[in-house]
C-alpha cells in the first residue's frame, strides 16, 4: 500500500517518537539500577555538598599599552643574591622587579586583599604604627579589609583609612600564655576565612603586629602561596636551622632536610591555599596537644615542616621581614616591613 504524501511526516514523526521513548525507557532503568549498585559515602556525600567557594582564581597578566617602564635584561641584574628557588618560584629582592610595571598588571584586576593581625592583650600597643604606616607603605591603591583579632577592642585604634580600606574588628579570648596565643591563631584563621574572607577578599596576608612597614610592599609578593625568608637564618644552612627536631613533633623535620627557615610573621597567598595551611597547621597542633608536645616555635615550626612539602610559589626576601634591632647587610638595599623592639618581660605575660 503506497502512503499519500501528506501522511509520510506524520509517520516519520511516530517512528522518531517511538524511538525517543524507548530511549527514555532504557535510560531511566539502566541509571536507576546503577544508582542502586553505587554506594555513595556518607562523609564523601556531606563534604562535597559544603565545599567551600573562594573568589581567588588565576588571572592573565595583560599590561596596559602605552605603559613606559625601563626595559629589562636577561644579562644584567642582581648578582649578589639568588633570585629563584630550585623549583623556580621567583625570590623578590629589590632590582628584581619593576613596581610600576607589576602594580599596572594587578590593580585594574580591581583585587581586594584581606589582611589578619592580632592585637591581643599588650599588643594591641602596636596596632597604631601598624596601620598608620600599612596605609603609606603597603598595598597603596589597592582594596584592602584588615582583620584586627583583639580581646581589648575599645583600645583599637581610630585610623584615618584610603578609600576602599575598611577595619572590621573581631574580639577574641586573651591568654596568660603568649604561646597559647602563637597556637590559636591557625585555628582562628581557618574558621575566619570559612565565616566572612573567603567571601570578600581575593589575597591574604597573615601578619604581626609588632611591626612597621618602612617601605612600598605592593603587588610583586601577591601569589598562590607566599612565604618570607626570615632574617636571622638567610646567612645559615640548614643544620642551623631552629626547625622542630623531635620526631614525635608532627611539626618534625630531620637534619638533612629543610630548604630555607621561613618566618612566621607572614603568612601570604591566594584566601584558598592560606585556609588550606591553617587548616593543616591547626590539626598538627592538635595532634601534639593530644600528645603533649609543643613545637620547639609553636606556629612557626608547623608553618615549616608545611612549607617543606608544600613549596611556596613566591618567596619574599628578609627585606619583607626584617628586625629593628638588626644591621641591614649589603644584600638588603630597602627594608619594607621589621619588627620593632620591644621588652618581651613586659608585653608578655609569661615571660
Amino acid at each position: 500500500m503506497r502512503l499519500s504524501s501528506n501522511v509520510k511526516p506524520y509517520v516519520l514523526l511516530l517512528i522518531v517518537g517511538t524511538f525517543l521513548l524507548l530511549g527514555y525507557v532504557y535510560f531511566n532503568f539502566f541509571s536507576e539500577r546503577l544508582n542502586r549498585d553505587i554506594l555513595i559515602d556518607e562523609d564523601q556525600k556531606s563534604t562535597s555538598l559544603s565545599r567551600l567557594v573562594f573568589r581567588s582564581r588565576i588571572r592573565n597578566m595583560v599590561s596596559p599599552e602605552k605603559l613606559l617602564y625601563k626595559q629589562p635584561s636577561v644579562l644584567v641584574g642582581r648578582t649578589d643574591v639568588v633570585s629563584v628557588t630550585p623549583w623556580l618560584a621567583p625570590i623578590i629582592w629589590e632590582g628584581t622587579f619593576d613596581p610600576v610595571l607589576v602594580d599596572n598588571i594587578y590593580k585594574p584586576m580591581n583585587l581586594t586583599i584581606a589582611t589578619t593581625v592580632f592585637a591581643i592583650g599588650k599588643y594591641v600597643r602596636f596596632l597604631q604604627d601598624f596601620l598608620d604606616t600599612a596605609e603609606k607603605h603597603f598595598m597603596v591603591g589597592f582594596n584592602m579589609r584588615y582583620y584586627v583579632f583583639t580581646d581589648r577592642p575599645h583600645d583599637v585604634p581610630s585610623v584615618n583609612l584610603s578609600q576602599g580600606r575598611h577595619l572590621s574588628v573581631i574580639q577574641v579570648p586573651g591568654s596568660n600564655r603568649w604561646q597559647e596565643i602563637s597556637a590559636q591563631r591557625m585555628e582562628i584563621i581557618q574558621t575566619t576565612i570559612e565565616r566572612q574572607i573567603r567571601g570578600e577578599a581575593d589575597y591574604i596576608f597573615c601578619l604581626d603586629v609588632d611591626s612597621k612597614f618602612h617601605a612600598h610592599w605592593g603587588s610583586e609578593s601577591l601569589g598562590r602561596l607566599v612565604a618570607v625568608i626570615h632574617p636571622g637564618y638567610y646567612e645559615q644552612t640548614r643544620d642551623r636551622f631552629p626547625y622542630e627536631r623531635r620526631p614525635a613533633s608532627t611539626a618534625y623535620i630531620p637534619m638533612d632536610e629543610g630548604d630555607y627557615y621561613y618566618g612566621g610573621a607572614m603568612i601570604g597567598g591566594f584566601v584558598e591555599d592560606v585556609y588550606t595551611l591553617a587548616k593543616v597547621c591547626r590539626t598538627q597542633f592538635e595532634e601534639d596537644a593530644g600528645n603533649s608536645i609543643e613545637a620547639a616555635w609553636q606556629e612557626e615550626s608547623h608553618l615549616n615542616r608545611y612549607l617543606l612539602y608544600n613549596k611556596p610559589s613566591k618567596v619574599l626576601s628578609p627585606e619583607y621581614l626584617w628586625q629593628d634591632f638588626k644591621a641591614k647587610t649589603k644584600e638588603v638595599k630597602v627594608i619594607r616591613f621589621s619588627g620593632v623592639i620591644k621588652n618581651y618581660a613586659e608585653v608578655r605575660s609569661n615571660v
